[in-house]
């Protein structure tokens, strides 16, 4: 989906989500995931955990999990071991 940071922010609160999931294909992920986590902190959603897959230069992963980001999945993860990932980090 297409929406602004704050949109995800205030979607994922209203719909009592676990975790936002952000997918970047364009470089959107030095701006836009710092932003989605500010917004969740301010609306008081500090609780929601962020993780991001897609085509992120892994130079950047320490900067994403500096900006709070909680797991990383770049081209060709394993999926069965994102998902355990994942469900651990629900659990």
């Amino acid at each position: 989906m297409f929406q602004t940071p704050e949109e995800a922010a205030q979607q994922a609160i209203e719909n009592d989500v676990h975790i936002v999931g952000v997918s970047s294909q364009a470089a959107g992920h030095k701006t836009l995931v710092p932003q989605l986590i500010a917004s969740l902190r301010e609306q008081g959603a500090e609780e929601i955990i962020v993780i991001c897959g897609g085509v992120i230069p892994p130079k950047d992963y320490d900067q994403l999990r500096a900006d709070g980001v909680a797991a990383i999945f770049g081209p060709g993860t394993n999926i069965p071991e994102a998902a355990e990932e994942v469900l651990g980090l629900i659990g």
